[in-house]
Parts: C-alpha cells; sequence; structure tokens
C-alpha cells in the first residue's frame, strides 16, 4: 500500500485492510512520514507486486492517476483506477487488475470500503476473460 502524501483516505485504507486480517506494507508517504513522488509510489507498489511479494497493492494519489499510469509502467501490473464498487469488481473480474488506484480526493471512507470489498470478492477472473488478459501480457512483452 502506498501513498504520494500522508491523506486521511490513505490512513484508513491501511487500518480497513488491517482489520481484513491483511498485512499491509506500508509504502511512500505512509512509510516516510513526508510526502513522496507519486511515480515512485506507482513504480515501489508495482514491483513488489510484480515480483510476487505482495498479493496485490493499493495506490493512492490526489486524483489516482498519477500513481495508476506509474504502476502501470511496470511489466505485469494491471493498475485499475476505481471510483466505485462496480468497478472494482469488474478490473477484478474482467481485466485480472492486481493494483487498486485510488482518488484521495474523492474517496470517502464509506466508498473505500464498498470498493475494497468488492475487489476482494472476486477470487479469480472470469475465465471467458482468459484470452483477452493473455493478449495484454503478450503485447507487454513485445
Amino acid at each position: 500500500m502506498g501513498s504520494d502524501e500522508l491523506y486521511p483516505i490513505s490512513k484508513f485504507v491501511v487500518e480497513y485492510l488491517k482489520s481484513k486480517g491483511f498485512e499491509v506494507e506500508a509504502r511512500g508517504a505512509l512509510k516516510e512520514g513526508e510526502p513522496v513522488p507519486w511515480p515512485d509510489v506507482g513504480f515501489e507498489v508495482g514491483e513488489r507486486v510484480a515480483r510476487g511479494e505482495a498479493a496485490f497493492g493499493v495506490v493512492i494519489c490526489y486524483t489516482g492517476t498519477g500513481v495508476s499510469i506509474a504502476a502501470n509502467k511496470v511489466s505485469g501490473v494491471r493498475a485499475a483506477l476505481c471510483f466505485d464498487a462496480q468497478t472494482a469488481k469488474g478490473a477484478r473480474l474482467w481485466n485480472d487488475a492486481n493494483v487498486l488506484a485510488l482518488s484521495a480526493r474523492l474517496t470517502t471512507e464509506e466508498v473505500a470500503k464498498e470498493i475494497i470489498d468488492a475487489w476482494l470478492s472476486v477470487r479469480e477472473p472470469d475465465p471467458s476473460e482468459k484470452r483477452n488478459i493473455e493478449k495484454v501480457a503478450a503485447y507487454e512483452r513485445r
């Protein structure tokens, strides 16, 4: 879990994931206690996920866009910027997303809970999407 600044929603998400039984590794401002450039946060969380050192990642910046772009530059990462539960569920189900990006500006605690619960509700991608997910992975290796 990484955030470029110490937003209240970032701290909330850490605690919510812990309450769900997850071990949370803090990155970025959550670890350093001061702002960290958003690309560094996206890259670091993405690399941990891509190497299999984390089951999934969560990244947060003001809009969520920057950290999602940065995380998606890491080979093997499929980061999805989600503003609601349905999008989060679909990102996991149809895209096999492995990094969740959130907006510190727009995500309330209640919406964060809904998004995280939807994200966690999907255990594996929809088998009918396997070919599409493989297409993305193959393109990435070009």
